[in-house]
C-alpha cells in the first residue's frame, strides 16, 4: 500500500543531507577506483542490547522507507557540496543523477530483536547503498530505542491505556517520531497534534494549571471547562488542595464527570483518597488518570492503586535512560569483482574491544519451543534449514528501488502486541536480565 492511499500527509524532504561526509568521501574515492558499482551487502545490527533490556523493537522502518525513497540531490544541495569542496565534479553528476535501485529486507516494524539479529539489510552497488548508512540509523536507532521503552511501559500497565505527552521534553520533529513510536510500543494515544496529523494517532488533551490559574477560583476554570468540552472531560485537580478541588469538580460536572488527573504528590496514596472520594460523591465511573514523570518502574508501583490511564512524557522520548538502540550499518558482504554476477564473498571487521562483526549476507528466523513460544534466535548464511524455513523474520521491503511494503501504523502495534506475547514471560520483568532468548549462530555460505 502507498502511503498516498492512507489518506495521510506524511511527505518528507529531501533527506540526502542526513548523513556524514565520510559517506560522500568514500563514494568519491570508490568512484575513481572503479568499485563504487562491485554488488555490496549491508546490514543494520546491535551487538548488544542496552543494559538490563531484555529484548528490543524494530520502529521506524516506515520512515526510512519514507527516508530513501526521498534521498535525492538537489541543485541547491549540489551547489552546497562545491562550494564547501566535499567532493568533486565526477561525484557530483553521480550524485545529480541518485536513486536507490538495490532492494531492502528486514524485520517487519513492531517485530523484537536480540543481539545480533540483521534487523535490516540493504542491497545494491556500494556506492547507492553507503550513502544511506547514517539515515538509516539515525532513524532506527531513535525510534527503536522510543519503542522499546514504550513496550516496557505498555507491559507495566497492563491493560490500562498510556497517554505519550513528551513533545515539550525533546526537539520538536523528535516528538512526532516519538509519538510514532510509542504508538508502535502500546501507547494508546498522544498530546502531540502534529504526530496526529502525520501519522493518524489518536489525540488527547483538556487542560494544564495555566488554565486553573488564569481564574479567580477552581469552581470558575471547571464550569469554563465543564461548558465547553463537556461532562466527559478530564479535570486537573492538584493546582491547590486535591480533596477540595475534586468535591468541587463533582459538583460542577455531576457524578457523569469523565475524569480527573493528578499530577504530583504520591501518587499511590492520592490515587486511593482520591478513588474513595470520588466513590462518596457518586462519581463511580469517573476515572482517574496520573501524569508526573512516570517511568516503567513508576507505572508497575502503581498496578494496585485505583489509576485508569497513565501520561507518560520525559522518560518514554528519552527511552527511559537507553535514547538509543546502538545499531551499527555494517559491509557484510560484496561482490568478489566488479564483474556482472561475480559471486558475493562475506567481509568482517576484526578488532578489539567487542566491535567485531559476522560476515556474510545473513538470514533470521525464530525457533520456538514445544508450547509455541519463542526459544531461539536463530541467524544464519547459506540455505535456511528446512524447520525454520517457515519462520523467517525478514521480509522484502523495497525492490529494484521500489518500496513494496508500506501499511497502515495499526499494523506494526498489531505486529508488536503479538510478538511480546509470543516471547517468554520473563520478557516483561523489569528487573535486570540477560535477552530473554539466546542468538545462536548457523553458519553457511556466503548467500549469493
Amino acid at each position: 500500500m502507498n502511503t498516498a492511499d492512507l489518506g495521510l500527509p506524511v511527505d518528507v524532504p529531501s533527506t540526502a543531507l542526513f548523513t556524514d561526509q565520510y559517506e560522500l568521501t568514500m563514494l568519491r574515492a570508490a568512484l575513481k577506483a572503479g568499485t563504487a558499482g562491485r554488488r555490496s551487502v549491508f546490514e543494520v545490527f546491535t551487538r548488544r542490547l542496552p543494559d538490563g533490556r531484555r529484548y528490543g523493537v524494530v520502529a521506524g522502518t516506515g520512515r526510512v522507507l519514507d527516508a530513501v525513497e526521498n534521498f535525492r540531490f538537489d541543485a541547491g544541495v549540489l551547489r552546497f557540496l562545491r562550494e564547501r569542496d566535499i567532493v568533486d565534479e565526477e561525484t557530483l553528476d553521480w550524485l545529480a543523477q541518485y536513486r536507490f535501485g538495490g532492494d531492502i529486507w528486514g524485520y517487519p516494524e513492531g517485530e523484537v530483536y536480540f543481539p545480533g539479529s540483521p534487523i535490516m539489510r540493504v542491497e545494491g552497488t556500494f556506492g547507492e547503498c553507503v550513502l544511506l548508512e547514517t539515515v538509516i540509523l539515525s532513524i532506527l536507532n531513535h525510534d527503536s530505542a522510543i519503542a522499546a521503552a514504550a513496550s516496557r511501559m505498555a507491559s507495566a500497565a497492563g491493560d490500562r491505556p498510556l497517554i505519550e505527552m513528551g513533545a515539550r521534553r525533546t526537539h520538536e520533529l523528535a516528538a512526532v517520531a516519538a509519538a510514532r513510536s510509542a504508538y508502535v510500543g502500546g501507547f494508546a494515544t498522544t498530546s502531540d497534534l502534529a504526530a496526529g496529523f502525520r501519522y493518524n494517532i489518536p489525540t488527547v488533551g483538556t487542560s494544564a494549571h495555566a488554565f486553573t490559574l488564569l481564574h479567580d477560583n477552581e469552581r470558575d476554570a471547571f464550569r469554563a471547562q465543564v461548558e465547553s468540552l463537556g461532562r466527559d472531560t478530564t479535570l486537573l485537580v492538584d493546582t491547590y488542595d486535591v480533596a477540595e478541588a475534586v468535591r468541587t469538580a463533582v459538583e460542577v460536572a455531576g457524578p457523569e464527570l469523565g475524569a480527573v488527573r493528578i499530577d504530583s504528590g504520591d501518587l499511590l496514596l492520592v490515587a486511593h483518597r482520591v478513588r474513595q472520594q470520588l466513590d462518596e460523591l457518586g462519581a463511580t465511573e469517573t476515572k482517574i488518570v496520573v501524569t508526573s514523570d512516570l517511568d516503567e518502574y513508576a507505572i508497575a508501583s502503581l498496578a494496585a492503586a485505583p489509576v485508569d490511564a497513565y501520561g507518560v512524557g520525559t522518560q518514554l522520548v528519552t527511552g527511559s535512560g537507553h535514547p538509543t538502540a546502538s545499531m551499527v550499518y555494517k559491509l557484510v558482504a560484496r561482490a568478489e569483482s566488479g564483474a556482472e554476477g561475480a559471486p558475493l564473498v562475506p567481509v568482517a571487521k576484526k578488532s578489539s574491544g567487542g566491535k567485531t562483526s559476522v560476515g556474510g549476507r545473513k538470514w533470521a528466523a525464530r525457533r520456538l519451543d514445544a508450547d509455541g513460544y519463542a526459544e531461539a534466535e536463530v541467524v544464519g548464511t547459506g540455505p535456511v534449514p528446512d524447520g525454520l524455513a517457515d519462520r523467517q523474520l525478514l521480509v522484502e521491503l523495497v525492490k529494484g528501488g521500489e518500496v513494496v511494503a508500506r501499511e497502515p501504523l495499526d499494523a506494526a502495534r498489531d505486529r508488536h502486541a503479538a510478538a511480546r506475547a509470543n516471547l517468554p514471560l520473563s520478557a516483561t520483568q523489569l528487573s535486570r536480565g540477560e535477552p530473554v532468548i539466546p542468538t545462536e549462530y548457523a553458519q553457511g555460505g556466503s548467500g549469493s
